[in-house]
Parts: structure tokens; sequence; C-alpha cells
């Protein structure tokens, strides 16, 4: 027990004198360890650096272990870890219909030639039914831009982007595939690590083959029992997004895992299903193993490509990227997560308890078993089979079969949708569409009165068959939020292919009868944790191990901040200080300007009127910036304020003028509880610094506001063209206090960041106490790009010194 207790010590942060004898007695190496949560800079993550054992590497995630293939300038023996800040130069990066802004964006950097055209794949997919000289202008500027630069290029008609990626084996198992798009996450149901990046950070990956990330935390997600019949993928995502509706996986990157059985009963299609849609449930990538599953499907693809290598339709198949050689390899040393790999949260969720599940109205965190929404005789005026989440050859032949199911029940007479509805289909690619009509299924619902239209994205943003006040559809997309696709005074549902079907040939929302609940069934059985009673567990001696030592962190842990909860005690010499570029502060310092709400937006932060205006002055932006939010803001900040915020602070638009306007305002730092990840992004990119420390804003809400601020639904006061930004997250509430009627607050409070110690100091007021609290590091790779004034001018400098 005595050793099992020094590889404890050993593993956990040694701030208390008595832990540092202790340490000091056993003249050992020192290993960093327990997970804490700490202060971070942005997005929200919990500090991860535990070693499993002493004498191996730090067991990785799969995230992990992906990421550090595709990290570069990486020290010598750097095992990159969740929270690290790196440099990745991705396998493949797709844009789509923004590519034109992303050209534009290249050129004015002063980039000319993409650095390699086999990273870079564009498609064309959001607004295809759009055929105004405007659009059509763009469009052609984007193919002669892709094919000067000889890139892979993919028309309009052809799919959406992020099939096309999946279909073309652009997106592999174990690589990393990013897009100028928020379901990126879609690959990670190929075991291909996909998360998205904003328009900067595609154009740098263009002129220099990289960009930065953080790496988030990992929330694990097992999954257990099998998918009863009449359950799909898109209801174990739906219920996910409701069942846990709490933010738990927020800017987290999740692994799915189960056993063989589980995993069985998700072939690839369902897994895409899932992973496509963890970007709803808050997660920034969704990623399912690398397993026989997915084996037998790549072996499909590959006979399939050579099969039609010849063909007509090669070039819409997989004649390029697939191969039995490539797949060979790549099962010859199957990539997977470590044993004994650290994980930010337990998830767990028993399939076999599972029914059809519908999200809605209007809110992907509310899911409904189908049954429960059956009883409530809801009529429906608009159906949509549409999408990169169910379009697939699958879904459109799960949708056809409850037509000829009706046919058959109806002697073989006709069906037809129901009168009051319009029912729209599209495929996700042309493949997908020429499968289901090989096998009659485009056809039948043809027959049944559906309204075809091209493959691509237009009804899943609202740029086609949109909802009108006071109708409700019923989507087999990934998001429902109010307005999405219509009007705001719709009410709008996501479910599978069969029920969207069957509620359009029913005209209310219905399924098709293919679930019959178990007799003995008792609920869904989910929580946190693995979900294995302890009873039922079997481990081997390894795990064991592993687990005794997890109780004996957390019993330091607890222990340590019983003695320390201030962490004022920080051992010098257990310090790894941050190294700090020529000319970048070593410190940070400022008044603590305080805007008590959770969920400001990027509207709050920048009035969207001017965000598609061009000739805004720097002096302009400064006057405007948080004007939504609080219009005494211009005149209450000074420059070298540390404006302090709330939760989820930057939600809403991709816009980047929501980082700039601070950057204008002279904020040079912005601490918040979290960061919505796009907004974070953003902040680096355009040079403005940020950090995340939960406790300061719990500690100014008990010196200035007595309690957190109670929730209250803000209206987004959008742009219409903040649809040319086309990957945009959800709105969100916003939330301010409701005692509290100072918006910004000058607080008298001084914070002082230490960059070299990842440390700040806070000085409550001339005579209030002083305490410490550690951030996470800023690195000198995302320093030098704040130093040199943003992503671009790094991009330019590179450029510029490159042979």
């Amino acid at each position: 027990m005595l050793e099992l207790s020094a590889i404890a010590l050993l593993r956990c942060r040694v701030r208390t004198p008595l832990l540092r004898r202790a340490l000091s007695c056993l003249k050992a190496r020192q290993y960093n360890g327990s997970p804490r949560q700490h202060a971070d800079v942005f997005p929200s993550q919990i500090q991860d650096p535990s070693s499993a054992t002493i004498l191996l590497r730090t067991p990785q995630t799969l995230t992990e272990k992906i990421v550090q293939r595709y990290s570069v300038g990486l020290p010598k023996g750097k095992t990159v870890k969740a929270g690290d800040y790196v440099s990745i130069s991705p396998h493949h990066c797709m844009t789509h219909d923004n590519s034109w802004p992303i050209a534009s964006k290249f050129l004015s950097i002063g980039a000319s030639k993409i650095h390699d055209t086999r990273q870079i794949v564009m498609t064309l997919d959001h607004d295809v039914q759009n055929k105004s000289e405007t659009e059509l202008k763009r469009y052609r500027q984007i193919e002669e831009f892709a094919k000067k630069q000889g890139v892979d290029f993919y028309p309009a008609g052809r799919g959406i982007g992020h099939q096309i990626m999946v279909e073309q084996g652009y997106a592999w198992p174990g690589k990393l595939a990013v897009a100028s798009d928020s379901h990126s996450n879609t690959y990670g149901g190929l075991g291909c690590l996909g998360t998205p990046v904003v328009r900067t950070d595609a154009a740098s990956i263009w002129a220099t083959g990289r960009t930065w990330w953080q790496i988030p935390p990992v929330a694990k997600v097992s999954l257990n029992g099998a998918l009863p019949q009449g359950v799909t993928g898109k209801d174990v995502i739906v219920a996910l997004c409701g069942l846990f509706s709490k933010d738990e996986v927020l800017n987290h990157a999740i692994e799915f895992t189960g056993s063989d059985e589980t995993m069985r009963s998700l072939p690839v299609d369902a897994r895409l299903t899932i992973s496509n849609m963890t970007t709803e449930w808050g997660a920034l990538s969704g990623l399912f193993p690398v397993d026989d599953v997915l084996h037998k499907w790549l072996r499909y693809k590959a006979t399939e490509a050579a099969l039609y290598q010849t063909g007509e339709l090669s070039d819409a198949l997989t004649v390029k990227r697939f191969s039995h050689q490539r797949i060979d390899q790549l099962f010859a040393n199957p990539i997977s997560a470590d044993r004994g790999a650290k994980f930010a949260k337990y998830l767990h969720l028993n399939l076999s308890t599972l029914s059809p599940y519908v999200s809605g109205p209007n809110s992907v965190k509310v899911s409904t078993p189908l049954e429960k929404l059956v009883a409530s005789n809801i009529k429906i005026d608009k159906a949509y089979l549409v999408s990169c989440t169910n379009s697939r050859a699958s879904d459109l032949a799960a949708a056809a079969k409850v037509f000829r199911d009706a046919v058959k029940a109806n002697n073989g007479g006709r069906v037809h949708i129901s009168d009051h509805v319009k029912f729209y289909i599209a495929a996700a690619s042309m493949p997908e569409q020429l499968a289901a009509e090989e096998a009659g299924d485009w056809q039948a619902m043809l027959d049944a009165g559906a309204h075809p239209l091209p493959a691509g994205c237009s009804p899943c943003i609202g740029l086609a068959g949109l909802l009108e006040p006071g109708e409700v559809g019923i989507s087999a997309s990934n998001r429902n939020f109010k307005g999405h696709i219509g009007s705001t005074e719709a009410k709008a549902y996501l479910a599978s292919p069969e029920v969207v079907a069957a509620s359009a040939l029913h005209g209310k929302i219905t399924g098709p009868d293919w679930y019959h609940q178990p007799k003995d069934w008792t609920g869904v059985i989910m929580g946190e944790g693995d979900g294995i009673r302890e009873e039922d567990r079997m481990i081997t001696a390894e795990e064991g191990l592993e687990k005794i030592i997890r109780q004996l962190d957390n019993m330091v842990e607890t222990a340590e901040d019983v003695v320390i909860a201030d962490d004022d005690v920080i051992a010098e010499t257990s310090e790894q200080l941050t190294e700090v570029l020529p000319g970048f502060p070593e410190k940070v310092e400022g008044e603590i300007l305080f805007c008590d709400a959770d969920n400001i937006n990027t509207d709050g932060i920048y009035p969207g009127k001017y965000t598609y205006q061009d000739d805004v002055t720097q002096e302009m932006m400064a006057k405007v910036c948080m004007s939504n939010y609080d219009p005494a803001f211009a005149s209450i900040a000074k420059s070298g304020d540390i404006l302090v915020s709330g939760f989820n602070f930057g939600v809403g638009s991709s816009r980047e003028q929501a980082a700039t306007c601070l950057v204008a305002k002279q904020i040079p730092l912005v601490v918040a509880g979290s960061f919505s990840n796009i907004f974070a992004r953003n902040s680096i990119n355009n040079a403005l610094m940020g950090l995340e420390t939960p406790r300061l804003i719990g500690r100014l809400r008990e010196a200035f506001s007595g309690a957190a601020p109670a929730a209250s639904q803000q209206n987004m006061n959008e742009p219409s063209q903040d649809r040319e930004s086309l990957d945009s997250p959800p709105p969100a509430p916003q939330t301010a206090p409701k005692t509290e009627k100072i918006l910004t607050r000058r607080t008298g409070w001084k914070l002082t960041w230490d960059v070299r110690r990842s440390r700040i100091t806070i000085q409550e007021g001339d005579s209030g106490k002083t305490w410490n609290e550690r951030v996470g590091e800023l690195p000198p790779n995302v320093q030098e790009i704040i130093a040199i004034g943003g992503l671009e001018r790094w991009v330019k400098e590179e450029i510029a010194t490159s042979p």
C-alpha cells in the first residue's frame, strides 16, 4: 500500500509543504497528475496531465493520439494531452460555399499559391438552388479559383461536402480532417477526427498547410446493450441531446465506446448520423472506434471502387482513395485509445432501453419518446428528408419502406402523402441518389407525392421550402432551433427518416410501428460513469491498479482542497515555467470591468447591422463595442481594462468583429467562466487574449451580485446576411441578474496575469484580500500569433520568410 501511495503522490500536483517533504523523501522523478478543473485558457477544458504509469509514456485518448500524428513543431519527446495548444497540419481541409470569402482573405494576406493542393477539397453545396446572377457569379469564382490552384473540386449538385468527404475517402480512419463548417464532426463516424475551423484558419491552411488548435477535454460515452428493431442512430443522438441537456459535453471531444456486440448494432451510416449531431450536442468532435464494423464497410467501398474503375460513374463513387492495400495497412496496426487513458467526463447510455425519439419543438435539448407525441396528435404542414445527417441511400430506403408497406396494406393500391403536407427530399450526394434510384426507393417516394430537390444543404439551412408562421415541420436534419428553417413563429421537430416519412403520410407526427417496447421495460438507462454495475464488473490486475491509483488521486486532491483551498502556496521548485517570447509581455494587468451575464452573444458584443459594412473605422468599432449588451459600455470602459464576464461568452454567429471590436476598444484581455468555441478561435486569430476562470466569476458574483443570474431569453438580432456564415451555431438564451441593475461595473479590483508562471493574482480592492490561481499555459506558438497581431499577419510573415 505504501508503494501505491507513493505513486499517487508522484502523480499529484505538489503544493503543500507536507506533500513536498513526502516527495523529497521518495527521491523519485516528479510526475504531474490528479485530474483537477483549473482556470484555463479557452475553450473550456479540464487540465489532465496525468500519467497512469511511471515506466511508460502517458496513456492517450484516441483524440490525443490522432492530434499527436498531425501536430507539427512539437518538442522532442512531447506527448500531447487535452488542454495543449498545438500547431496542426490536417490531412484534409474542406471548404464549401464560403470558399470565396476564404479566397479573398487568402489573397489579401499576400498568398498566391495554395501550399499543398492535395490537402484541400472544395465543394459547392449550400445555396445550390439560388440561380441569381450574384450567386452564380460567386460559384463561378470559386470554381475558377479551384481549377487555377489545382485542388479537388466538386460542383453544385454533386453533393453535400461532408458526404463527399466520406464517400470519396478524404475522411479516413485515424486521420485529422477539418472543414469550415460546424458539422465536420461527421467524419468521426469513420474513426476520423473531424472538427470545424473558422475562415481565417482555413486561409492559413491554404497558405501554410497548418493552423493552431487547442485540444479540448475528452468525454468518454459508453454505449451498452444493442439497438432494438425500429430504433436508429438518429434516435440515439436525439436522445443523448435531450437526456444530457445541461451542457455536459459543451466544447468537448467525444469518444464513443462499447462492446463488440453493441458496436455491431451501429452500422457506419448510424455512426455518421450520431457523429454529425454531436455538433448540436455541443461537442467539437465525435469519434467512433476503428473496429470490425468499419473494417467491413471499408472493404465494401474498396470493392465498389474496383468494380467501377472504368465505369461512367467512376468519379461519383470511390475510385481514388479506397483500396484494399490501404485498408490492410490501416488494420495491420489499428489506432485506438490507450488503456489507462484519462477522460474529463464519463457518460453512459444503454441502447437496449431506447425507443424512437423526437427532438423539439425548436430545441435539440428537448427530446421526447415518439409514443408520447403520437398521443398528442400533432398535425404537421411540412416534412423534410434532407441534409448531411440522414439523406444517405440507407435513409432513403428506410423512408421508402414506409410507403411500400402502406401500398401493401392498401392491397397494392397507390398511397399518397397527406393532402395538407409538403414532403421535400434531397439526397446527401448524387451517388446516394443514384443508389436510391437503382433500388426503386427514390421513385417510391416520388409516387407518394414527394418534392425532389438537388443534393445539397438548401432546405436544411432554411433556403428552400421554408416553414411559414404557425406551421409545424418535421425534419431528418440536425437543427431545429427557432427560425432556422423558416419563421420564428413556426415549430420544428427532428426525427429519423422513417418517422418523417410516416408523419408526411399521415399528416401528423407518428411512426411506422416498427418498434415494440419490451414488456419488462422500465425506462432509459443512462447517467454518469460507464454504466456497468460493480457486481458485474470484471477487471484485469492492470485495470484494478489504475482504479486504486485514481481513488488515491481523488483522496489527495480532496485533502489538498481542504489544506489549501486558495492555492496561495505554489512551490517554485515544482512550477513548470512557460517560455515567453522576446517582446511578449510577461505580465498583463488591469482593473476588472465586470459584465455580469452569461451567454452574451456576438450580436450583444458587436451589433449585426455593422457586420457587413466594410467602411467601419476602428473608432466606430470601439464606440459600438458591447452596445447591444449595454449602451453605456463605451463610456464606462477604459483603455487597458480587463473585461470579465460569465459563462459561454461570445455564443452566436462566426463574425470576427466580436473579437476585433474589443481590440479596437483597447481591451487587452477577456476573462470568462467559459467561452464559445468559435469566439475563442476568432479571439486568438485576431490577437485578443482570453482566460477561463470560473472561480473568479463566482467570487465577483458573491461580492457584487449575491447570486448567479437567473435565465431569461434574449432575442437574437442577427442580420439576414449572417446566412453567409453558414456555420453559425444556434443562438443561446442570454442571462442577466434579476436584482443587479448595473450591467457594466468598474470593480476597483486588479487582475495580474503572470504569463511565465501561468498564474493570476487578484487584488480585491485597495483593502481587500489577495489570492492566486493557476491558469492554463499560453505556449510560445500562440504567443507568436498574438504578438504579431493575429493569424493573418502570422501567415503573411510565414509567406514572406518561406523560400
